[in-house]
C-alpha cells in the first residue's frame, strides 16, 4: 500500500530564493507547454499536441534557458509537463460527459505551489545525509534542506513533493509499504449519519458536535478580507508591503481553518476506525448537494427572475463545506484500510424518512430537522439517529450481498 507523508522544511535565506525561484521556472514551463497547445490547435488546423512531443523538446528548451530550466531536475519538468496532460485529459473527460469543461488555465507564479519528483534519486534525495542526526532532503539547484521529521517514514520512498503553504515550505513523500498488522476485532458495527446541526450521529445513538470552525473564524476572515478589498488590483511590482501583509493574513486564517478541519476529521474517523469493525455511510454526491439553485425566469418580465432560494441555499452550501464531509469520508475510508476495517457507502436516500420498526416511508415521517415520527405505526426518535439506524442495515445487506 502507498502512504503519504508530509513534513516541513526549514530552508535558509538562499534556499528559499531557490525555491521560490524553482516554483517561477516550473510554473513558466507549464504556461509555455499551454500556450503552445492552444496555438496549435487555433491556428495549425486544429493540430492536438500531446505530452510525448512536449516532453522531446525540453532538451532543446534547457539547452536554450541553462539559467531557468537547465538548472532544474528533468523528471521535475516532464511531471509539470504531466500534469498539463491530465489537466487536457479531465478536460476532454468532462466534455464527454457533458459536465462544464473547464478548460485548463494559465497559473500565476503565487497559484503554482507544487512541484513535483517522480522517483526518489532523480534530482532528489530523501535523507539525503543519513549519518546527519538532522534529516535533511537534497533537491537538484537548491541544495541540502532541513526537514522537522516529526515521525518515522516506513518502506520505500516513491516520491518527493516540494509544496509552498504561505511563507511555510513542505516535503511530501510518497512510500510504499506493506500491509500493517490489522487492528484487533470489537465485534462492533455501527452506522453513521452526517449532518450540520451535528457533525455525526451513529445508530448506537452517540453524537459528535459540529465544531464550525469555519464559522467561528468567520468575523476575523471577514475583517482580513474587508482589508485584502482596500487595495486596487496592481500589477505585481507595483503592490505595497501592506498589501503582502493582508494577502498573507487571509491565507494564514484559511489555514488556520483547514487545519482544525483535518484535525477534527483525522481525530473523529481514528475513533471510529477503532471501536467498530465495520463503519456504514451514506454515498453522499456533495459536489450536487453545494450546487447553485437554477434561476427561474419570470413570464411577466423578460429580464426578470423570479424568486428560486438561492440565498438560502447559499448559507446550506456554506454550511455543508464548513463541515468537510467530503474530506472526512477520505481519512476515514484510508484509516479502515490500514486497520483492517470495512467500510461500505450505502444509497443515500430515504434514510432518514424511512421508519425503522415498520418500514414506512414518506417525507411527513420527518416533520423538524431533528423529528422523527412515523405516519403509519408512531415510532418517534432523533431523525439523525433514524437515518445512521438505516445506513447501518443497508450497509450490513450490501455486505452479506457482496461478501469480501
Amino acid at each position: 500500500m502507498i502512504r503519504a507523508y508530509k513534513f516541513l522544511m526549514r530552508p535558509t535565506v538562499g534556499q528559499t530564493i531557490a525555491l521560490g525561484e524553482m516554483l517561477r521556472d516550473h510554473c513558466s514551463l507549464y504556461n509555455g507547454a499551454l500556450q503552445e497547445r492552444r496555438d496549435a490547435y487555433r491556428h495549425v488546423s486544429k493540430t492536438s499536441i500531446k505530452y510525448g512531443m512536449q516532453s522531446a523538446q525540453l532538451k532543446e528548451i534547457r539547452a536554450f534557458d541553462p539559467e531557468r530550466q537547465g538548472r532544474w531536475s528533468f523528471s521535475s519538468q516532464q511531471a509539470t509537463l504531466r500534469r498539463l496532460d491530465k489537466a487536457f485529459a479531465a478536460f476532454f473527460r468532462r466534455v464527454k460527459s457533458g459536465e462544464t469543461p473547464g478548460y485548463p488555465r494559465f497559473r500565476g507564479v503565487n497559484w503554482f505551489d507544487t512541484v513535483d519528483f517522480p522517483k526518489d534519486g532523480d534530482g532528489c534525495r530523501w535523507d539525503a545525509t543519513p549519518h546527519d542526526p538532522v534529516t535533511r532532503v537534497r533537491f537538484q539547484g537548491v541544495g541540502h534542506v532541513k526537514v522537522n521529521q516529526h515521525r518515522p517514514v516506513a518502506g520505500k520512498v516513491k516520491t518527493v513533493s516540494v509544496k509552498r503553504e504561505g511563507r511555510k515550505w513542505f516535503v511530501v513523500l510518497t512510500a510504499e509499504q506493506d500491509r500493517p498488522e490489522p487492528l484487533p476485532a470489537t465485534g462492533s458495527v455501527v452506522g453513521i449519519d452526517l449532518g450540520i446541526a451535528n457533525f455525526l450521529a451513529d445508530s448506537n445513538g452517540e453524537f459528535i458536535p459540529n465544531p464550525r470552525h469555519g464559522r467561528t473564524a468567520a468575523a476575523k476572515l471577514e475583517a482580513a478580507q474587508q482589508a485584502l478589498s482596500r487595495f486596487p488590483r496592481m500589477r505585481r511590482d507595483k503592490r505595497t508591503g501592506n498589501h503582502r501583509r493582508a494577502v498573507e493574513k487571509v491565507a494564514t486564517l484559511h489555514g488556520k481553518v483547514r487545519r482544525q478541519r483535518l484535525d477534527h476529521a483525522h481525530k473523529t474517523a481514528l475513533t471510529l476506525v477503532r471501536e467498530h469493525d465495520f463503519i456504514a455511510h451514506e454515498d453522499l454526491k456533495i459536489r450536487n448537494m453545494v450546487k447553485a439553485p437554477a434561476p427561474k425566469p419570470d413570464p411577466d418580465r423578460p429580464d426578470g427572475f423570479l424568486p428560486n432560494g438561492a440565498a438560502a441555499k447559499a448559507g446550506l452550501n456554506k454550511s455543508i463545506n464548513d463541515a468537510g464531509w467530503g474530506v472526512f469520508l477520505t481519512i476515514l475510508t484510508s484509516k479502515a484500510e490500514s486497520a483492517g476495517r470495512e467500510v461500505i457507502a450505502v444509497d443515500a436516500r430515504n434514510t432518514s424518512r424511512q421508519c425503522p420498526e415498520c418500514g414506512h416511508t414518506a417525507k411527513e415521517n420527518r416533520p423538524t430537522q431533528e423529528k422523527f415520527s412515523c405516519q403509519s405505526c408512531g415510532h418517534t426518535a432523533h431523525a439523525d439517529m433514524v437515518g445512521a439506524t438505516n445506513v447501518l442495515r443497508a450497509g450490513l445487506v450490501r455486505r452479506e450481498a457482496n461478501p469480501a
